[in-house]
Parts: structure tokens; C-alpha cells; sequence
């Protein structure tokens, strides 16, 4: 990573200390763990971190962070975005570690933020291991009740901006929960956790290593006070664990691993100069990977370019094109804009589903003769809507495909920065097993297709078997989605050539969900991307 400038590593005025010319030990004496290490240090009493699982959303004082989304997988050219930030928070239990990245999440400001916590990745139990557990003989302090594979390979794929799926650990019970979570990647990555330096595979992926310095008083105070109110633990039993093996493995495991440390906070949450020196380095960082969206080379980057084969446009007949003539014109009615709408949507869905696999089926008619006829070659048909106004599709497809399957995508626009961004999800079970038809009705530069499809992806829909359909398309957002996903099947109704500065579609149809919902949208809502209000 670009470190922050070289200091000596003593503390500054009281406030923060900086590791970054890595004084002090580097990842080469580490095998796959950290060793134990021997310390001329006076030992302090300290304790090891077991916080909850991190919430979806983060509500802070200014604003609502979401913590189970992100920004685009794909750039312009349709390769992968470069890799998330990853910041590295360590320290002793109740040091504050989660304090610490609430606190810079609601600094940096910036679009998408993942939390991820090392508590969700204790190995599961033994029969055992659970009565030790019961009786708090069991070492949870320990690197060996960690599973370190399921964490590097977790927190490798958020940095590689693909979805995983985290599990949820009881701390009432010791064990993990039948039901994980699904994470997306994010433009940073915040990790936290006691035994976040003890790994030398961990180590690789953080781009910044943050260790969390507070007072052994205070965080026993705070661990007595967590354990006995929010975990039911008597104060005997959180005393025991403690001075058997919090304090020793905290001496041994934990706080040696300072030294690998790019900047020292004392104080953990109360620091604010520490915090604002962290925020204002992880900006720098976004600058320059350059996380953000590139409308302008996404508009420009397919220009001149022959339509690709994977496009099947609607026969312009003068059906179609009376219909279009009536939803485009603004003088239209909403009864009217609603008709011939609904009127193009079930035209759109059954040209749809004549790309969808068949086989050779023979019956017998009722004359007894046998027909040699065809039907649908899988398992199923579900549709996916990007709200909103994917939503208003839904009907379309519900009346051609009997007992239809429906997810719902929520993407919607950052103005600030001109990204589609990822709200809300809901797909139905098993639905890599589907052929999935990806509704919205209409779509400019491309952008919030392609998060939905890369959201179909991650949820392991083979590509080949999603369906892009839309009653109208930009040629730029055509290009875009068949450069970044060559075998996706995309049907509209119709074709424009331009966008405009704002990435309206030129003729264009207007805001078709005001128009639909006869509604007013909000300053930042975006049925596709960027398509409310941008057709």
C-alpha cells in the first residue's frame, strides 16, 4: 500500500503513534500464524474482543450508512473494478475496535462501507468443546479457535468485490446459526477483530493495519458489563475466562502484534485525531484507485460501434411503432401511457420467452393423432424485477408463465458521484437453478443492469441463462451490458441512439415511473442506472 509518512513510532502529543516505515518487525518472521513473542514490555492486562455481529445499516449521528450493498462491479470497459480498500482494526477485547470503524465509517462519507467482524468466523464446536464452553474452560482466545481459512477466503473475495456469505455465531449457544448472511463487496472494507494481525495470509489483504490502545481497566470494566448483561454470564465465570485465558493470550498472541501496526489509537473511540488522520489517508486512496463510477468514458467508450448480436430488437411493426408513438408523445394521458405500455410489455415478454431452451414434445389430441409440439428445456422461470419500474412488468410476465417465481432488485443513484448503488434484495431460493428474465423497463447507460446482473452472477445464475428485457434502450447501455457479459440475452422494444449530459435517453420516453405512477420521484431514485430519471 502507499503508506502515510514515516515517524519514529513514539507517540505524538498523547494522541497516535505511526508505524508506517515498518519498524518493529514485518510480515516475514511470521509463519502461518503469528508465533508466540517474547517481550521486554512490562505486561498489561488486557482482553480479547467478541462484539456482535455487525447490523445491515450503521446509523450514526449525521446520517444511514448501508453495510449489505455496493457500487459497481464492472467499469466502462467491462473488466473488474479494482479492489477495495481493506483496513485491518486490531486490539484487546472492548478496546473499542468497533467504536473505532463506526467512527471512521461515518467520517469517510463515502458511498458503500462493508463491517465485517472476526467474531462471525469461531470454528464450530465439538460435543466436547462445548461443555468446556459451558463451564468457560474453553480458550476462545486463542488463534486455534479461529478459523482462518473461511476468514482469508471470505474477506479475499470482498476485496475482489464478489458476494460471500458469512456465518452468524451464537455466543449464548458457542456455535454458528443454520442461516448465513450474503455480504457484498464494497468501495472499503473494514475488518475487525482480536486476532486480525495473527495471520500471515490475513496480513496480505489489509491495506491499512489499525491497533486499538486503550487502558486494561477500562476494557475489563466494559467486558464484565458485556458479558454478564448481554450474554447472561455470571461475574465468577467472566472472572475466571479472564484471568485463565483472556489476560495470557492477549500478553502472548495479541498485543505483540502492535508492532505490525501502520498507526497506533490510543483511547480507541474518544481519538479523534487519530480517526481524522485515518479518514483523510483512506480518501487519498480512493483518489487514487479511482473506485468511482466513469459515466463520461462509459458514454463515449462503445461509440460508432455495430449493435451486438446478443440484442434481438422487436419487429418495428406499425403496431409497435403506433404504440411507441403514443407512450413517447407528452401530451399522452397516464390511463393511456399505461394501456399501450402494458400493451408492449406482454409483446416484449413473449418475444422473450422464444429464447428460452425447448425440447420436442409429442401428445395426442383429442382425435387420438399424435402432435409433435415443444416444451420449455429446464427447471424454471423466475422473473427479477429492478425496482421500480421493473415492477410494472411483473403482470406481463405473470400472465404468459403460470406459478412464475419474482425477485426484486432496489438499485438506486448516488448524485454525488453518479454510481448506482445496491439497497435491497430479494431473490427467490435456488435460483441459480432458474432461467431468469431481468426486467426494467428502461435503460440508458447500463450501469444498474449490469449491478443486477453481476448480482445475478453472484448468486450463481449461470450467465447464458439471464435475460435482459426492457421496452427501451440506449445504444450505450446495449454496449455496455453485452461488453461486460457477452452471453447475457438482451430484448427490447426499441433502440436510441443517444443520451444526453444528463444520460437521458434521446428521443427517449421520459420518467417512466412518474409517468406510470403518476409520482414526482425523488431527487436520488433510479428505477435502472440511471434511468429514473434518466430515460
Amino acid at each position: 500500500m502507499n503508506t502515510l509518512p514515516a515517524y519514529s513510532g513514539a507517540r505524538i502529543s498523547g494522541c497516535w503513534a505511526l508505524r508506517a516505515d515498518g519498524s518493529g518487525g514485518g510480515e516475514g518472521s511470521l509463519d502461518r500464524l503469528l508465533p508466540s513473542v517474547s517481550t521486554s514490555l512490562s505486561p498489561r492486562k488486557r482482553t480479547t474482543s467478541q462484539c456482535k455481529s455487525e447490523p445491515p445499516l450503521l446509523r450514526t449521528s449525521k446520517r444511514t450508512i448501508y453495510t449489505a450493498g455496493r457500487p459497481p462491479w464492472y467499469n466502462e470497459h467491462g473488466t473488474q473494478s479494482k479492489d477495495a480498500f481493506v483496513i485491518g482494526l486490531c486490539g484487546g477485547s472492548a478496546s473499542g475496535k468497533t467504536t473505532v470503524a463506526r467512527k471512521i465509517i461515518e467520517a469517510l462519507d463515502v458511498p458503500w462501507v462493508v463491517l465485517l467482524s472476526m467474531d462471525s468466523f469461531y470454528k464450530v464446536l465439538t460435543a466436547e468443546q462445548q461443555l468446556l464452553a459451558a463451564n468457560n474452560d474453553y480458550n476462545f482466545d486463542h488463534p486455534d479457535a479461529f478459523d482462518f481459512i473461511l476468514l482469508v477466503h471470505t474477506l479475499r473475495k470482498l476485496k475482489q468485490g464478489k458476494s460471500v456469505k458469512i456465518p452468524v455465531y451464537d455466543f449464548t449457544t458457542h456455535g454458528r446459526q443454520k442461516v448465513w448472511k450474503t455480504v457484498y463487496g464494497a468501495s472499503v472494507i473494514i475488518f475487525e477483530g482480536i486476532m486480525s494481525f495473527a495471520d500471515k495470509e490475513l496480513l496480505k489483504l489489509l491495506d491499512m493495519k489499525i491497533f486499538v490502545d486503550t487502558d486494561s481497566d477500562i476494557r475489563l470494566v466494559r467486558r464484565l458489563r458485556r458479558d454478564i448483561t448481554e450474554r447472561g454470564r455470571d461475574i465468577d465465570g467472566v472472572i475466571k475466562q479472564y484471568n485463565k485465558f483472556v489476560k495470557p493470550a492477549f500478553e502472548q498472541y495479541i498485543e505483540p502484534t502492535m508492532r505490525l501496526a501502520d498507526i497506533v489509537v490510543p483511547r480507541g473511540g474518544g481519538n479523534m485525531v487519530a480517526i481524522d488522520l485515518i479518514v483523510q489517508h483512506v480518501h487519498s486512496q480512493l483518489e487514487e484507485r479511482k473506485l468511482r463510477w466513469d459515466m463520461a468514458a462509459l458514454a463515449s467508450a462503445h461509440q460508432a460501434q455495430p449493435l451486438p448480436q446478443t440484442l434481438s430488437v422487436l419487429e418495428s411493426t406499425p403496431q409497435v411503432r403506433g404504440m411507441h408513438t403514443i407512450i413517447r408523445n407528452k401530451e399522452t394521458s397516464r390511463d393511456e401511457f399505461i394501456f399501450y405500455s402494458k400493451r408492449l410489455m406482454r409483446l416484449l415478454i413473449e418475444r422473450a420467452l422464444s429464447f428460452l431452451p425447448s425440447q420436442v414434445h409429442i401428445v395426442q389430441t383429442p382425435q387420438g393423432e399424435d402432435y409433435e409440439g415443444r416444451t420449455f428445456h429446464g427447471k424454471r422461470i423466475t422473473g427479477v424485477s429492478i425496482l421500480r419500474a421493473g415492477e410494472t412488468m411483473e403482470p406481463a410476465l405473470r400472465a404468459v408463465c403460470k406459478d412464475v417465481r419474482i425477485g426484486k432488485i432496489l438499485i438506486q443513484t448516488n448524485q454525488d458521484t453518479g454510481e448506482p448503488e445496491l439497497h435491497y434484495l430479494r431473490l427467490p431460493k435456488d435460483i441459480s437453478e432458474d432461467h431468469v428474465i431481468l426486467m426494467d423497463c428502461t435503460v440508458s447507460t447500463g450501469a444498474a443492469a449490469m449491478m443486477a446482473i453481476r448480482v445475478l452472477l453472484d448468486h450463481d445464475v449461470p450467465e447464458d441463462k439471464i435475460l435482459l428485457v426492457s421496452l427501451l434502450m440506449a445504444e450505450m447501455g446495449v454496449h455496455s451490458v453485452a461488453y461486460a457479459f457477452p452471453q447475457v440475452k438482451i430484448i427490447t422494444t426499441a433502440v436510441d441512439k443517444k443520451v444526453n449530459d444528463l444520460f437521458h435517453i434521446i428521443p427517449g420516453i421520459g420518467n417512466f415511473g412518474d409517468r406510470y405512477f403518476g409520482t414526482d420521484a425523488p431527487p436520488d431514485w433510479s428505477d435502472d442506472d440511471m434511468d429514473e430519471p434518466s430515460c
